[in-house]
């Protein structure tokens, strides 16, 4: 077993127990760690695969910004008003939903996937123009976009707090 396959048997699992923490946690705090985690594990895998521009921005816009918004909306979240939900009654379509999903990946894995070799080298100084050229207007108005939406969560929850 070659090092390269070691190192991805490990993160895989890592990716995976994060997955069943995030599904099987009570805590939602909890859970927005086990999907860090598990987002972490998946920008390892990016780096095996040798594309590092994909592991950094997994790390940075995933497991930095989408994860703090998660405990931003958890923080705000006034858990009392929930206080009477336990569990949820589709559980048995989620495990049947995820059966399924479960199955087509196996029969995709038995298959063999793509056949011949795709891949290509990706000029990341072609890629790095693009996106700090043609691509920063539409960024910046995302970033504006995710500020507004924050900032009304928070003028939401303070005016529910005031009744």
């Amino acid at each position: 077993m070659s090092l390269s396959l070691a190192l991805f048997a490990v993160l895989a699992a890592v990716c995976l127990g994060g997955g069943l923490g995030v599904v099987t946690s009570s805590n939602v705090a909890y859970a927005a760690l086990f999907l860090l985690v598990s987002l972490l594990a998946v920008a390892g895998v990016y780096v095996l695969l040798l594309a590092e521009f994909l592991a950094l921005v997994q790390v940075l816009i995933y497991g930095g910004a989408v994860i703090i918004v998660l405990l931003f909306a958890l923080m705000l979240t006034r858990i009392q008003e929930f206080d009477h939900v336990t569990d949820n009654p589709q559980k048995p379509l989620a495990v049947l939903a995820a059966a399924t999903l479960l199955g087509v990946l196996a029969v995709a894995l038995v298959r063999g996937g793509p056949r011949g070799n795709t891949l290509q080298n990706v000029d990341l100084e072609r890629l790095g123009t693009a996106l700090f050229s043609s691509w920063v207007i539409p960024f910046e108005i995302v970033g504006v976009l995710l500020l507004v939406v924050l900032l009304g969560v928070v003028i939401i929850t303070q005016a529910r707090g005031e009744r």
